[in-house]
């Protein structure tokens, strides 16, 4: 591999690592971000049912409940919950010094409150006399979130506020200029190349968050989570695809448009990437409709299924954001539909693909559980009372791992408690963890002691009902 190839590759893994890390932030937040997307699309003046006492919640959730926990979650992956309280605390400072919903602001002071008192408490260790340890550790992480805070009221909270403001205007620009549908030249072979966590959380979000609070919706809830592009290739090759991948694009299809599970499609571009065109085509098609009709969303849709892009779309907009996916599909689909034609793709070409596609994450790919094979591992004969599973942010792929785990315990009668982490967050007391082959370094390196399970897919693994039968 020459010099150059190794230089874009980690430059790559280390933007990948950076969405990562963005959206370890964002992801175990999701819920209160549904929630005021909720309570904004019901209450507002504007809403389908307007209530002003009701509405009153809306200002101080989207100032303050969100960025804290946003702030508190950075702090937490940093340096457990020490962290979490000191970068919330921080976070305060941006908040107050700007008159805008504070996202960025929280992201930078989150990590850097529990980044600042970790390496405060690596330097003490072992140094403070024995009877003065809380007292040193409670005024170390008042004094250091004290400091951080007045840091980030004076001087970065006017930085990010700057920024957020230019990267606002650069949207606008577009918009007013017509020219959004360009953003899906990057957009589109982003997702495909799992990047799509740096734009969509830590550019798109923040900035449509702002744009919902001041307009009632945004049309940058839909710029990534649109799910027509995905939608219209998958189609493609029900109707048009070869061997496996026909065969496997009908599931796919109900995967990703109802369960938002985006990523189920990656693959299938991978293995034909002309059709990352038809991505392309179709995403710029559905942002043309959306500003053609006035369309958006009043909150990020989180998973990206249907199901809640319906539950996001304000009073009066429903239909436009329906366009907006109709479209994007549509187009979608008869520019895969040509390339698919003339393809010369065997029955081979979708389990490479699935292989490049987790080699491109770092971790599993969902859609490999529709291919993949595994080689058998052993596991260590002790004593189990909790079975972990994890993955990067600990919510998706894990959980549904850890769901299916749940079921076969329950039916072999076992009284094992099984339940899903990050890998930031794996707890100790676990005895079995079960992550993906490319994850289970470091999960061996956040918990040693563990017995630790490689697998190639959280939804099929003939792993789970060997160690169910050695269990028993």
């Amino acid at each position: 591999m020459s010099s150059e190839t190794k230089s874009s590759s980690n430059f790559k893994v280390k933007i990948q690592r950076f969405g990562s890390h963005l959206s370890g932030m964002i992801m175990p937040n999701i819920g209160a971000f549904i929630a005021w997307g909720l309570i904004t699309a019901l209450f507002i003046p504007t809403g389908w049912w307007p209530n002003e006492e009701l509405a009153t919640l809306v200002g101080p959730m989207i100032t303050f409940l969100l960025p804290i926990l946003i702030g508190f979650t950075g702090g937490r992956l940093v340096y457990d919950l020490r962290g979490g309280v000191v970068g919330a605390t921080a976070t305060m400072g941006v908040i107050v010094g700007a008159d805008i919903p504070m996202f960025l602001g929280a992201m930078v002071m989150g990590p850097l409150g529990g980044y600042a008192i970790k390496k405060f408490d690596q330097a003490i260790d072992g140094k403070v006399r024995q009877g003065f340890e809380m007292l040193v550790n409670n005024f170390s992480a008042g004094i250091i979130a004290g400091i951080l805070t007045i840091i980030g009221f004076k001087g970065i909270g006017p930085i990010v506020l700057t920024l957020n403001k230019t990267l606002a205007a650069g949207v606008e620009t577009l918009v007013q200029a017509n020219l959004l549908p360009l953003a899906s030249v990057i957009i589109e072979p982003a997702k495909v190349l799992f990047l799509n966590n740096a734009i969509n959380h830590g550019i798109l979000g923040p900035i449509g968050i702002e744009q919902a609070a001041r307009e009632g919706m945004s049309i940058l809830f839909l710029l990534e989570a649109n799910p027509g592009p995905g939608l219209g290739i998958l189609l493609a090759f029900v109707f048009f695809g070869k061997g496996m991948a026909k065969q496997s694009a009908s599931g796919a299809t109900v995967i990703h448009f109802f369960g938002g599970i985006h990523e189920i499609y990656f693959p299938y571009i991978l293995m034909k990437p002309a059709l990352i065109l038809a991505a392309i085509g179709g995403g710029a098609a559905g942002v043309f409709t959306l500003l053609l009709f006035n369309g958006g969303l009043v909150a990020a849709p989180s998973p990206g299924s249907i199901f809640a892009i319906a539950a996001m779309a304000p009073r009066g907009g429903f239909l436009a954001v329906m366009a907006g996916v109709l479209v994007a599909t549509t187009v979608s689909f008869l520019i895969a539909s040509v390339i698919l034609k003339g393809s010369k793709s065997t029955d081979d070409d979708l389990a490479k693909a699935t292989e490049k596609t987790s080699a491109l994450k770092g971790k599993e790919s969902r859609a490999s559980s529709l291919v993949a094979k595994e080689e058998e591992a052993p596991v260590e004969e002790k004593e189990v009372n909790k079975i972990i599973f994890a993955c990067d942010a600990g919510m998706g792929s894990s959980a549904m791992g850890a769901s299916i785990m749940k079921n076969k315990v329950k039916k072999a009668g076992l009284s094992i408690n099984v339940a899903n982490s990050s890998i930031s967050n794996i707890p100790m007391d676990a005895d079995i963890v079960i992550t993906h082959k490319d994850l289970t370094d470091r999960a061996k390196a956040k918990h040693p002691k563990a017995t630790h399970i490689s697998v190639e897919n959280f939804l099929n693994s003939p792993k789970y009902d060997e160690l169910i039968e050695k269990l028993k």
